[in-house]
């Protein structure tokens, strides 16, 4: 993708049930943003509500907007995949249609990086104003992704952040079917600041966040992101077979004398673990070579 007519920010906003909030969030993004030279991309991801209809009148209204509908829901992550590979300006910025993230704040985000010539800025807050489940999930993924994207412990990784067009540009050459946007940005820069920025209670509606999203977002980051599962099943291995080793030299010199179902239950298990994890790389590479799109723009 060229980058012509630079300008200085994209605001990449994903769009799911977002018909009551999203003409007061483009409004608000133009009065904060009036100083700068800036686009708006709104991407409908298969929203079940007037959203399509609510972001094609914005579209119409404001030439500096595009939009782009999906023709199912295809998930937050993929829903900002699509914007990001029609973004133009220096810095793209992610926020959510939920007004949680006030647009005055991505100015602060903007002055972080220019700067400090930070590639990535991430917000963080003093006190999130989501449920205690997402809370808690957003807990147990940023323990998890400390240890397998190897970021700082202190750094969360939170959906409203802002990204330079060179990292973009390297990000949007995934092209698999699970895209994790956090992932991708450790993978090519370590270049990362945060700062602190207001966090507000949802304008409107529940959400979406619910343990079915959290168990996918594990399994993506566990099993697309990272080689743990299999370097662990391998050291399980390792120490069945010296496990057993000990237990036959126990079995010769009589100090134990039933240990066959013992062993062979252990083993059995490493067996049917170590199938499980395969099976889960497998359909991983399986779903990656079958070309299952990102997303479908309509």
């Amino acid at each position: 993708m060229k980058n012509q007519n630079v300008k200085l920010l994209s605001v990449v906003v994903p769009v799911y049930n977002g018909a009551k909030t999203i003409v007061q969030l483009v409004e608000t993004i133009y009065v904060e943003l009036r100083q700068y030279d800036f686009e708006i991309i709104l991407v409908n991801d298969g929203s079940s509500d007037d959203s399509e209809k609510v972001c094609k009148y914005l579209e119409a209204e404001n030439p500096n907007l595009k939009f782009y509908s999906l023709r199912k829901n295809f998930g937050e992550f993929n829903a900002v995949m699509c914007g990001l590979n029609h973004v133009e300006g220096k810095y793209a910025v992610i926020i959510d249609d939920d007004f949680q993230n006030p647009p005055s704040e991505i100015i602060k985000l903007v002055d972080k990086a220019l700067f400090e010539n930070l590639d990535v800025v991430y917000s963080y807050y003093v006190e999130k104003k989501h449920n205690f489940f997402r809370n808690f999930g957003s807990w147990i993924v940023n323990r998890i992704t400390t240890s397998l994207l190897q970021k700082p412990s202190d750094l969360y990784l939170s959906s409203f952040k802002l990204i330079n067009f060179e990292i973009l540009q390297e990000i949007i050459k995934y092209k698999g079917p699970y895209p994790y946007i956090d992932a991708l940005i450790f993978r090519v820069t370590n270049n990362v600041g945060k700062i602190q920025v207001q966090h507000n209670t949802r304008l409107d509606g529940d959400s979406n966040y619910n343990l079915k999203r959290l168990i996918t977002l594990f399994m993506t980051i566990l099993f697309g992101y990272s080689i743990l599962p299999a370097r662990i099943i391998l050291s399980i291995g390792i120490f069945s077979m010296f496990f057993s080793i000990f237990l036959i030299i126990f079995y010769v010199f009589g100090f134990i004398s039933d240990w066959g179902i013992a062993i062979f239950l252990f083993l059995g298990g490493v067996q049917l673990t170590s199938v499980g994890i395969i099976g889960e790389y497998v359909s991983k590479v399986f779903m990656s070579q079958s070309q299952t799109p990102q997303y479908i723009e309509k």
